[in-house]
């Protein structure tokens, strides 16, 4: 699609054509399609938006970076979740802004994300400091995407701290939690760890027992 369709379909009262026009601008250069992705953020659709996301976290400027920052604070959370994934991608100077927005969004999807986004960068203390804040979440899917992530600690020099948090996890009401929390759990060569895998071996729920033995299938 050329550049003058682009825009036409951009400016189209039909999504799916302003979708074809954000989805070929993937093949063009950040200095052309940049501007243009930016010029749709207050579009009425929120997928159209959540795919402008992706598309500036792709295409990295200034000015796509401040487009996301806006983005962080749209009225849909599938749109702040992905705006939060596609800024991740910026590095070191995005960091203070998803300390911030986990701090201050509550939606289970956008501190998953958020999570998740951080696991895939070099950033072990900030994911840490995160994971750690992230096991005291009033959802349970934020709490067991928290105790999976926890395993990555593991033979690291932030593994004391990660396994004080897997062994509370591995403690609490929710099975999934738990569950999880033995998965990561496997991943730890320590008294501490095996200790507690013996007593989730006899847990009542049979997932978190089938987390256990898995472990002991693979070795």
């Amino acid at each position: 699609m050329d550049l003058s369709e682009i825009r036409q379909c951009l400016d189209s009262e039909d999504s799916q054509d302003r979708m074809r026009a954000i989805t070929a601008l993937r093949s063009y250069d950040a200095e052309t399609a940049v501007p243009l992705l930016c010029g749709k953020i207050r579009d009425p659709e929120f997928l159209i938006r959540s795919f402008i996301a992706m598309g500036l976290g792709r295409k990295r400027t200034a000015q796509a970076f401040e487009a996301l920052l806006i983005l962080l604070e749209d009225v849909d959370a599938n749109v702040r979740a992905e705006a939060s994934s596609a800024l991740a991608l910026y590095g070191d100077r995005a960091f203070p802004h998803l300390l911030a927005m986990f701090n201050q969004d509550q939606h289970w999807l956008v501190r998953r994300s958020i999570l998740a986004a951080l696991g895939e960068v070099e950033q072990p203390d900030i994911l840490l400091r995160l994971c750690v804040a992230a096991t005291q979440d009033g959802d349970l899917t934020v709490r067991e995407t928290t105790a999976l992530m926890l395993g990555q600690f593991a033979q690291t020099k932030f593994q004391t701290t990660a396994l004080d948090q897997l062994l509370r996890l591995a403690q609490v009401d929710e099975a999934m939690v738990r569950a999880a929390a033995a998965r990561s759990l496997r991943q730890y060569d320590l008294h501490q760890a095996r200790e507690a895998l013996c007593q989730l071996q006899r847990d009542p729920d049979h997932r978190v027992v089938a987390a256990v033995l898995e472990g002991l299938v693979e070795n």
